[in-house]
């Protein structure tokens, strides 16, 4: 057993160690459902189904997957803010998709950013540009500096957030940046490797192709660096004050009792945890599970919101 799995474990079990006796003892009334705010096959989906199997083993509940698209999560949320908080439902997003939203049509929608009892966060998708090997340039402030002196640069991207991060940089730089838009991480790695594009981002499906050599790493674009590439700085140590935290997340209806939020929470912990997430997370998106807690998971919606509204302001 690793050491971070160690440290993981041990703080699980002495979570769980704490809970009051009434949370112990909490069990749902019936099946849990837990909806997934993306259509099936995907990386959300994957994740809410390992998650379910592993609850089921680990408290002998009946959990339920459900698949709920649409408009990256807010069908879903939209829903679950209606129903009863009876521990019963629970919904899983990724909170980019969510807080965009909540920042450009805010007032359109039928959740706040404190419309839920927030219970657990997965994994930190680890967002990332790269280029090619060969690239004239090794780190984003250098990119800027070579798009400047050569009239512009071609930038891959598949998620909003990351265009706007972009064109913030490009207001201020007057760098001349040009930007292509992907269906997928894996179509923006086989537009660098066939040099379409100069840069572009990566959320996991990049790191083999950096460890292989044939890309390699110009920034972090979360906030903080990244275990697999420890000397790679952020876009905000280069003197960009730009980042995005995907993470994937659970929340439930507001209002859920107290017994019920730690019950689901240590049952969420456990499974996030587990042996079989981690394998998963490790296969998938070349990283390992981070569970933030409750409100941790609180606390990085409502900041996560202050950091994209000012990323829209600065793209106006």
């Amino acid at each position: 057993m690793t050491l971070m799995k160690k440290v993981t474990t041990l703080a699980a079990a002495v979570m769980l160690g704490c809970l009051p006796v009434a949370a112990a003892d909490w069990k749902p009334s019936g099946p849990v459902t837990i909806q997934v705010g993306f259509g099936s096959g995907g990386s959300t989906d994957s994740l809410g189904r390992a998650i379910a199997a592993e609850m089921e083993k680990q408290t002998g509940w009946d959990v339920i997957v459900e698949n709920k698209p649409g408009g990256g999560g807010v069908a879903m949320f939209s829903g679950l803010v209606r129903a009863k908080p009876d521990g019963r439902k629970i919904g899983m997003g990724v909170t980019i998709p969510t807080l965009m939203n909540l920042a450009l049509r805010g007032d359109k929608l039928p959740f706040k950013v404190d419309s839920f009892d927030y219970l657990a966060t997965v994994v930190l998708a680890p967002l990332a540009i790269v280029a090619p090997k060969d690239a004239p340039y090794n780190t984003f402030a250098e990119f800027v500096a070579h798009a400047k002196k050569n009239g512009g640069g071609l930038i891959g991207f598949d998620a909003k957030p990351q265009e706007m991060m972009m064109r913030a940089v490009n207001q201020t730089e007057q760098a001349g940046f040009e930007y292509v838009s992907h269906k997928s991480g894996a179509e923006i790695i086989q537009g660098l490797l066939g040099g379409h594009i100069q840069i572009g981002f990566g959320a996991g499906a990049h790191i083999k192709y950096v460890k292989s050599g044939q890309l390699k790493m110009l920034a972090v674009a979360t906030q903080t660096r990244q275990d697999y590439s420890p000397d790679t700085e952020s876009l905000i140590e280069q003197g960009y004050p730009y980042s995005v935290e995907p993470y994937f997340y659970l929340a439930a209806p507001k209002g859920l009792s107290g017994e019920a939020k730690e019950a689901l929470s240590a049952a969420l912990d456990k499974a996030i945890n587990s042996d079989a997430l981690a394998e998963l997370i490790t296969n998938v998106m070349f990283t390992v599970p981070t569970n933030l807690g409750a409100e941790g998971t609180s606390d990085k919606l409502k900041s996560g919101l202050h950091s994209v509204e000012e990323l829209v302001a600065a793209t106006k």
